[in-house]
């Protein structure tokens, strides 16, 4: 059992990872209102997010680094103190410009400091006995944002307008992310507690580990190293461009922007039971099979879109909601266990922040593509063609990655067989 205090490091987690990520997807709903306010164009907005998502990335192996050095909890902190100044800043912007800069970097350096990174590596030293169900857990709490902050932002929109809403917004964030990283620093395990979580640790899934110790170099010279980076990143890819353009492509479509806000709240509660019952199964069998099951689900899930397209009706685009994030739920929360299986040891943290780069860039990548192609075209035609095809991708990536670990195992259990015995022999 998890005991009081790993329980409620877990809930803080989540929650801290609720805020800062609400951000991240509540702008699906912002660029609605900025495309009525200010008539800019859907590649300059969606590229807003791009260069969010780019920023974001690119901090992200310095956060990791730095988590191998500094206490991550920290880092919480003052990302926290940084998310409520950024959003803020955001309020007052006129121009794309200051609409880049303000959330394009700001915004998203702070999201990196209090989130995703400094988030694994505490479940890693906390919880390595359940790492899949630990992490599943704690992921979820980015669909909490998509359920409550998402629709939340929405609301205070139409209540306040969008600058009143990021102002508040920005002090919800530092009123509970602070308390939550002073709880993380309280709760820390000692070494002699860590050393216990790493003694207990069974197998990574049912098809065991293979994971080694390595640095950042030495790992890019290996070929998993490259395969996990390909599900990060096509992985993202698919996922984000759906995200950030879904609710532009439901109002096109006659549905109201509440209603596109309601469908990323789904599609948040639906990602958070995926993500703890998918973290769950994923400690009980290979997770590259639990994978490779969601990346399928995210595939269904643009075909209902499109289908939604041709026949706009609320409880289709609910239906397209939950596909989305049982099919997304994978793509967030299991390739850095996918890292963990592979590759362990005190430079984690810069192995697995360089897989979130490589997530974030096709985060950036495709939801840029999906509004240049709009802007073009007038249709997401052939954005949603790339999505598939970088889903088969991620999807594959995964299987083979799948089959080196195996062929590692069986060498090691060959090798351990080879090796003779010193017991009983006198």
């Amino acid at each position: 059992m998890i005991d009081r205090h790993r329980a409620l490091s877990l809930a803080a987690l989540a929650l801290v990872l609720a805020l800062a990520y609400g951000i991240w997807y509540a702008y699906s709903v912002f660029m609605v209102t900025l495309l009525r306010e200010f008539g800019w164009s859907r590649s300059v907005l969606a590229g807003a997010f791009s260069t969010f998502t780019l920023v974001h990335g690119a901090c992200i192996p310095i956060v990791g680094w730095l988590c191998d050095r500094v206490r991550p909890e920290r880092m919480v902190m003052g990302g926290g103190f940084a998310v409520g100044l950024a959003l803020t800043g955001v309020s007052f912007i006129d121009t794309p410009t200051e609409l880049y800069l303000y959330f394009g970097v700001f915004t998203a350096v702070s999201v990196a400091t209090c989130g995703w990174v400094p988030a694994v590596i505490q479940v890693q030293r906390r919880f390595q006995d359940r790492m899949g169900f630990a992490l599943g857990i704690v992921s979820s709490g980015v669909g909490l944002g998509m359920l409550l902050v998402v629709p939340l932002c929405q609301a205070l929109m139409d209540a306040f307008g969008w600058r009143i809403a990021l102002r508040i917004l920005g002090l919800i964030c530092v009123a509970c992310i602070v308390p939550c990283a002073l709880y993380l620093m309280r709760s820390a395990p000692t070494g002699s507690m860590a050393a216990k979580s790493a003694a207990e640790r069974p197998a990574a899934s049912a098809g065991g580990s293979a994971a080694v110790s390595l640095t950042l170099a030495q790992a890019m010279r290996t070929a998993p190293f490259w395969l996990i980076m390909a599900t990060f990143f096509f992985g993202g890819l698919g996922s984000q461009t759906m995200h950030v353009h879904q609710v532009a492509y439901l109002v096109d479509h006659g549905l109201s922007a509440m209603i596109g806000a309601s469908v990323v709240g789904v599609v948040g509660g639906a990602s958070m039971v995926a993500k703890i019952s998918g973290g769950w199964l994923s400690d009980r069998i290979d997770r590259e099979i639990v994978f490779i099951a969601g990346i399928s689900v995210l595939v269904a899930s643009v075909a209902a879109l499109a289908l939604v397209g041709r026949s706009p009706t609320v409880w289709g685009a609910y239906g397209y909601a939950v596909l989305l994030g049982v099919g997304y739920s994978v793509t967030a929360s299991l390739t850095p266990v996918l890292t963990s299986d592979r590759f362990t040891g005190p430079h984690f943290g810069s192995i697995v922040g360089a897989g979130l780069l490589a997530s974030a860039l096709g985060a950036a990548v495709g939801p840029w593509f999906a509004g240049w192609q709009f802007d073009l075209t007038g249709s997401y035609r052939l954005a949603f063609i790339v999505v598939v095809v970088c889903c088969a991708i991620a999807g594959t990536s995964a299987w083979f990655a799948r089959s080196l670990r195996k062929r590692a195992l069986q060498l090691s259990a060959a090798a351990a067989n080879l090796r003779p015995s010193t017991i009983g022999t006198e």
